[in-house]
């Protein structure tokens, strides 16, 4: 999803926010896969600062899908602004509508700190510790952004409960 993406705006039904979402899930399976396949390195560190990278780049991506990056959030009308922001605060959104920083995903990454320890524990045991630390980093980048991207469908979906009735 780059920056010529076809959703340039929040998706404006129930079925375009699923379709946005099912785009996100296959771009995050195809980047955690690429990062499960740098984690079998036994190389210490060099798994986080992939994970970092990876994150940095999909975050924005999910984001910009869905409408919802900086650029996009401030180019809404006002009234409409308002009500992404206060379903962001409602709904705890970390990183929706947000610069998404080196910071913040290390923050977004500790939540799921215990899995990445194990792997990188695991990760020193021949062979099934590596699969073991693979099977890992995918699985939580999956879980790190599948929760992103549930925040994005619950602010879009907000938008258009907020969306002015065509009938007026």
């Amino acid at each position: 999803m780059s920056t010529s993406s076809p959703w340039v705006v929040v998706p404006g039904t129930p079925q375009q926010i699923e379709a946005v979402a099912r785009q996100c899930r296959r771009l995050v399976s195809r980047r955690a896969m690429m990062a499960a396949g740098v984690a079998i390195v036994p190389i210490p560190g060099v798994d986080w600062v992939t994970d970092i990278a990876v994150l940095l780049k999909l975050i924005p991506d999910i984001n910009r899908a869905f409408g919802l990056s900086p650029e996009q959030v401030e180019r809404l009308s006002p009234d409409r602004r308002v009500v992404v922001y206060k379903a962001i605060s409602a709904g705890g959104g970390l990183l929706v509508g947000r610069l998404v920083t080196r910071e913040l995903v290390i923050k977004l990454l500790k939540m799921v700190g215990v899995r990445l320890t194990t792997q990188q524990a695991a990760k020193y045991v021949p062979i099934a510790g590596q699969a073991i630390s693979a099977a890992l980093t995918y699985s939580s980048l999956r879980f790190v952004c599948e929760q992103h991207i549930r925040q994005c469908m619950d602010v879009a979906g907000q938008l258009l409960l907020a969306a002015p009735s065509r009938n007026d």
